[in-house]
């Protein structure tokens, strides 16, 4: 049975939100038909714009706040809206957190058949000025002058900015630095549409402990204009900078860099601190953009292993080696797997950096290294720690954990809606221990969640 849409498009509604969904948007119903109302929030009675339809949904654009919600808040963010990237910033700091809680409750309630609670989602004390990477896209607006900044949501027209409240105030200030040179320069920016023009993007590095900045300048070429000088000009300017890099991409494409690096100044890479351990930071290297609740996220996910002397530790995904760095201190032994080779390269770096002798890192896929591993190396780990992309943990990988009986698992997300798929894959076998949400981008959707799995009737 076809089921009658109650609405029209381009018709105005009065509506109730009756809840917020996994992007933070406002759920609203009319005759049970679903619309989902950008910047709305649970408990408010809005007039909206019906702005599309599909034959199960709606979109709704908020018009009028008839009835407001008591965690509503002013934005302190002139942008926002346009950026998307902070799409919370109107609600409550400690709403946010509860949002994030319920997305992560919600999912794990729909997909597996044990039902667990979920812990309160870690906060941060001060969630502004977080992230050490800012990524600032360079081109010319509509007048033609040549501007930095952020993307529109849904779109690549750059957006200028003064300042963003998330990123550290002293990338703003090497970016429009930078800016300045390149207008005084006469040095051109690129024209995604035309694939012309040289600086593409500037991005920064920041070592939270060390007060170290590396500073990228991304180029559609192989040379940049007078880039000794500008590079001497930026670390007189701002002595934290350490490195200037120029970064070459000349394809048509939307990914930021490419994978060819040359330091102008400096050594190429920048150092920070994690916990007891110190890392190196190389531009295509993968490092926690918030440090600081990156650090809380692997002691509770070492603590919730329970990792001991006799145990051994694959970490899959292991980026620059840093969680498996961390369970070092406890383990047997620890194997990293991760196909990024510079940051392979820098895992290894940070191993003998920090005096670890008991970590070994390999370069590859990790479907068909860790199946090498188990199976040619006959390497047999007790815990195993994930850490995959969005798209989550492949079939294969999965099986050989439930092949080996691997005693712990812990998965750590960065999209819980693949998690709890991997999950359904493993729950026959595994019982969930914990489920423990950690705030890793305030302000955004996005949330990241430790997960800890044992062998059914094997407690830790």
């Amino acid at each position: 049975m076809i089921m009658e849409i109650p609405i029209q498009k381009n018709k105005e509604y009065i509506v109730d939100v009756i809840d917020n969904g996994f992007e933070g948007e406002g759920i609203a119903k009319i005759d049970n038909f679903t619309i989902f109302i950008d910047g709305a929030i649970k408990g408010e009675k809005c007039k909206i714009l019906i702005v599309k339809i599909t034959s199960s949904h709606a979109f709704g654009k908020l018009l009028e706040l008839i009835e407001q919600s008591p965690v509503r808040c002013t934005p302190d963010c002139e942008t926002y809206k346009r950026c998307g990237g902070c799409n919370l910033r109107h609600i409550d700091y400690e709403e946010t957190l509860n949002i994030k809680q319920k997305k992560v409750q919600n999912l794990i309630n729909k997909t597996l058949t044990k039902k667990v609670e979920v812990e309160k989602t870690l906060g941060m004390g001060n969630p502004y000025n977080y992230r050490n990477k800012a990524q600032y896209p360079v081109g010319t607006n509509k007048n033609g002058e040549k501007v930095f900044g952020v993307f529109a949501k849904r779109t690549h027209e750059i957006i200028p900015i003064k300042e963003c409240k998330i990123q550290k105030e002293i990338s703003y200030e090497i970016a429009n630095y930078i800016l300045d040179y390149i207008k005084k320069n006469n040095i051109s920016v690129y024209n995604e549409k035309k694939q012309t023009g040289l600086v593409r993007h500037i991005v920064t590095k920041v070592g939270i402990q060390t007060n170290e900045i590396m500073c990228i300048i991304v180029i559609n070429g192989k040379e940049l204009p007078h880039e000794l000088t500008l590079a001497n000009n930026i670390i007189d300017k701002f002595p934290m900078v350490k490195t200037v890099v120029k970064n070459i991409n000349t394809k048509n494409t939307n990914v930021i860099m490419g994978q060819k690096n040359e330091a102008i100044v400096g050594r190429g890479y920048i150092t920070d601190v994690l916990g007891d351990y110190i890392f190196k930071i190389s531009p295509m290297s993968f490092y926690q953009v918030n440090p600081i609740q990156a650090e809380a996220l692997y002691n509770i996910a070492i603590e919730k292993a329970n990792i001991t002397k006799d145990d051994v530790v694959c970490d899959l995904y292991c980026g620059i080696g840093t969680i498996g760095i961390f369970a070092s201190k406890f383990a047997k032994k620890v194997y990293g797997i991760e196909i990024v080779k510079q940051a392979i390269e820098d895992a290894h770096g940070n191993a003998k950096l920090n005096n670890v002798n008991n970590i070994e890192f390999i370069c590859g896929d990790v479907e068909q290294a860790f199946d090498k591993l188990i199976k040619k190396e006959k390497v047999e780990p007790s815990v195993v720690i994930v850490d995959p992309p969005r798209k989550g943990l492949d079939n294969n990988t999965i099986e050989n954990i439930m092949k080996l009986n691997v005693e712990r698992v812990v998965y750590i997300s960065c999209n819980p809606a693949t998690m709890v798929r991997d999950l359904k894959m493993m729950e026959e076998k595994y019982e969930i221990k914990e489920v423990q949400p950690v705030d890793m981008f305030p302000f955004t959707s996005h949330v990241e969640t430790i997960m800890v799995l044992t062998l059914k009737n094997q407690g830790l």
